[in-house]
């Protein structure tokens, strides 16, 4: 399965001069990035749920932009890292500063639900690597991965193939805890012939990797740093041909 399309990058649409453009581009930034920010932020930067969602805020609303549209240079780094220095940088002069105490006044508020990435903070253990970056990278990946599915789901919605979508639910997003139905199994309780639920897993699988590739070409600043994302969320094999393992 190809590349998505070369296409205008979501960072380069916060510089566009229509205002509308700027703002989708800057709401899909926000989507997904928020968590690992907040994540980050919490874990590496031990600080309280109040502190984390108080600064997360602020980054997104009277720092990220300024930071993005003056300083950032695709052809130095890539944008994941650029953002997570950034963050680091603010987060070191707001503790410097004090400045976690009582913001509000003029300072735009995000809606952002922070009790959801609180709850996923309780289902996964808060470690935190040695490379700060592979922390960012570990909770970008689950909020990529997340939209992804959401956006699966609503392909499904709309393509008509719920039942599809309800096999991959209860065989690749199964609790590791409870442990994956055989697909005989899956085929029973679907009512479906397991030659019908190899090939659902199949084709939503390849759907789905569609998805997460098209929102990394829409998240990252250039076709080097497109690739290099994939090849380390896909692995170099899944590159080249649709993920359909089983």
């Amino acid at each position: 399965m190809p590349f998505p399309a070369t296409r205008l990058s979501v960072v380069e649409r916060t510089r566009s001069g229509d205002e509308e453009t700027r703002r989708l581009a800057w709401a899909t930034i926000i989507e997904a990035y928020w968590k690992p920010v907040y994540k980050y932020l919490r874990l590496k930067w031990s600080l309280d749920p109040d502190a984390a969602a108080d600064l997360t805020q602020e980054f997104f609303t009277t720092t990220l932009e300024k930071e993005i549209v003056e300083r950032f240079d695709p052809t130095r780094a890539r944008f994941r890292t650029y953002l997570r220095i950034c963050l680091d940088g603010f987060a070191s002069n707001a503790r410097k500063a004090e400045r976690r105490q009582k913001r509000g006044g003029d300072v735009v508020q995000v809606p952002l639900d922070f009790r959801t990435a609180e709850g996923e903070m309780a289902r996964h253990e808060g470690s935190v690597p040695a490379d700060v970056d592979d922390l960012f990278y570990r909770e970008w990946v689950r909020a990529l991965l997340a939209r992804g599915v959401a956006d699966l789901r609503l392909w499904a919605e709309q393509s008509g193939r719920l039942s599809m979508f309800e096999v991959f639910a209860r065989y690749d997003l199964a609790d590791d805890g409870e442990g994956r139905p055989t697909y005989a199994a899956l085929a029973r309780d679907l009512g479906l012939t397991t030659a019908t639920v190899t090939n659902h897993l199949a084709a939503i699988r390849r759907q789905f990797r569609q998805l997460l590739l098209e929102q990394l070409r829409e998240l990252t600043a250039s076709d080097q740093e497109f690739e290099s994302e994939a090849a380390r969320l896909f692995g170099s094999r899944a590159l080249d041909a649709g993920d359909d393992r089983r």
